[in-house]
């Protein structure tokens, strides 16, 4: 019953938020430059690389 709510939620809200999600992804492009999801290579199992 709550994994419906959740999903019913998200649903409802997912239209309210989208815009302003895509302003802020927007202000950080311009004011911080590319990429606007940050990205880091670190040493995971035996030393291999992992992109997170």
């Amino acid at each position: 019953m709550k994994r419906l709510f959740d999903v019913c939620l998200i649903l409802l809200s997912l239209p309210l938020l989208l815009p302003v999600l895509l302003v802020v992804a927007l202000l950080v492009r311009v004011q911080l430059g590319a990429p606007v999801l940050f990205r880091q290579v670190r040493p995971g199992l035996a030393g291999k690389p992992l992109v997170r």
